[in-house]
């Protein structure tokens, strides 16, 4: 696997490796090297020479902070020898860090994860008012026609592919964002929410949190199962997100195909108990993934695509509902 070295003024490095793996997860081949204010080149140089050496592999990719800072002038001066295996990249950022991440399980050189980077971490500077982004980046790209087409229309196979279906309280955050989206590769997140469908506020930060070239919508129960049902959606690539397992069994018993609910995240509330440190059950909750058992479906429980698989039964088992 490429190693990664991160490299700043101050300690942003080790910060944004911390922010970085709190969404991906655990990473292997990756250092953090600082530039502190009492030190000098020479330190920051042995700091990734001892990096270096710690590593597996003789391809090296370098993060840096600052094109033309002290961090960027010693990579480069290593880098001189290593033209062919290793890479820099400047202008870090925590979407390129991520994507760093992520293309280093399907890139084994150096060369092609720095290249991957450079469109993710430009598209990821947004700002608001959305008056304020340069033309160029307002355009998006829509494999959607401008008009609705006639009902009836077969698009595709005429079926929703249904990525990946997740129970997770937060809904669309970091993790969905960015690792979940690289990991199943949506062109849609649908968050299936009658509460939600309903609240303007939580909508709009909804829509406006969805990665780059992925659409996000809000809809309720119904009008899920509705386009499942629906031969125009057919070249939808979806990413559902419930904020319960009561919502998903509805949408599975309502007729949607799901043969698998990833399981990430269900906050804690009075009443429900924890069966691990990021999920929280009530009876209502247990039943309802008991329903989803018995008509054959399957439990993935993680946060992240980098986690092990856990035994939904077993966690389950440390509750008075199952026995």
């Amino acid at each position: 696997m490429v190693g990664i070295i991160l490299a700043s003024h101050g300690e942003f490095a080790e910060g944004i490796l911390q922010s970085g793996e709190m969404i991906v997860g655990e990473q292997e081949n990756v250092k953090a090297v600082t530039l502190l204010p009492s030190e000098g080149p020479d330190d920051i140089r042995k700091k990734m020479e001892k990096a270096i050496a710690s590593f597996d592999t003789d391809e090296i990719l370098f993060l840096v902070d600052l094109w033309g800072g002290t961090p960027f002038n010693q990579a480069n001066t290593l880098f001189e020898d290593k033209k062919d295996k290793w890479a820099i990249v400047a202008g870090l950022n925590l979407p390129m860090l991520i994507e760093a991440f992520t293309a280093r399980f399907s890139k084994d050189k150096a060369h092609d994860v720095a290249e991957s980077l450079i469109e993710v971490a430009k598209d990821s500077v947004k700002v608001r008012p959305e008056s304020l982004q340069p033309a160029e980046a307002k355009a998006t790209v829509s494999d959607e026609p401008n008009k609705p087409l006639p009902k009836g229309t077969v698009v595709g196979d005429g079926k929703i592919d249904i990525r990946l279906a997740r129970v997770d309280s937060r809904l669309l955050h970091g993790q969905v964002a960015t690792a979940w989206s690289k990991d199943v590769n949506p062109n849609r997140i649908i968050v299936v929410s009658d509460d939600v469908a309903k609240d303007e506020l939580r909508k709009s930060l909804i829509t406006q949190a969805a990665p780059p070239g992925v659409k996000a919508n809000v809809i309720p129960i119904d009008k899920m199962i509705e386009i499942w049902s629906d031969p125009r959606f057919g070249k939808t690539r979806a990413l559902l997100l419930f904020e319960n397992p009561t919502d998903a069994w509805r949408v599975i018993e309502g007729g949607v195909e799901i043969e698998e609910v990833n399981v990430g995240s269900m906050a804690h509330s009075e009443g429900k108990v924890m069966i691990n440190n990021v999920l929280s059950v009530d009876e209502k909750d247990v039943e309802a993934f008991r329903k989803m058992k018995e008509h054959g479906v399957k439990f993935d429980v993680r946060k992240v695509p980098a986690d092990q698989r856990k035994d939904m039964w077993n966690l389950l088992k440390k509750t008075e509902y199952v026995r």
